[in-house]
């Protein structure tokens, strides 16, 4: 049984975790996500409740900013290259952190977490080091899966 009561922050990737890693390429240059919107309620929901929700993105979109501003998330960092180092200047204390990534750019940092997680359809590595693997996919709750069992075992859902 993983141990949530030591979380007080999550970190979330975007791309394969808060959005299912499909990218629409319009005639105008700008790429559209989809996000679900029940992760939406759990993002804004965890933040009343006095978590701190912080985005780490490899890539640099304003709407994938506007979305996550509209959830009132104001840690956001996008088209990063370094996210262990991003993660680091943060100021969070990595043993409060359940930090859910799919890929390989986030191994580093879930490494050093105290929950490692990840969507159902995470890339094998990741899957690998995972303490906590969603039944749901990318883009698809899995992010509202890992933050209603943190708050419900601490009494806060």
């Amino acid at each position: 049984m993983l141990d949530f009561s030591a979380v007080e922050a999550f970190v979330f990737d975007v791309d394969g975790v808060l959005t299912d890693g499909t990218l629409l390429a319009l005639s105008t240059g700008e790429q559209v996500r989809s996000f679900h919107i029940r992760d939406g309620f759990a993002i804004r929901h965890a933040l009343r409740q006095g978590y701190r929700v912080v985005i780490i993105s490899g890539r640099q979109e304003e709407g994938v900013r506007k979305r996550l501003e509209s959830l009132d998330v104001t840690e956001i960092y996008l088209g990063v290259d370094d996210k262990l180092k991003v993660f680091g200047a943060c100021g969070l204390e990595p043993g409060r952190v359940a930090y859910m990534g799919d890929d390989v750019p986030d191994l580093e940092v879930m490494r050093r977490c105290h929950i490692a997680a990840c969507p159902a359809d995470a890339a094998a590595d990741v899957i690998e080091i995972s303490q906590y693997i969603a039944k749901l996919p990318g883009g698809h709750g899995a992010a509202r899966e890992l933050i209603e069992n943190v708050m419900k075992a601490q009494g806060k859902w």
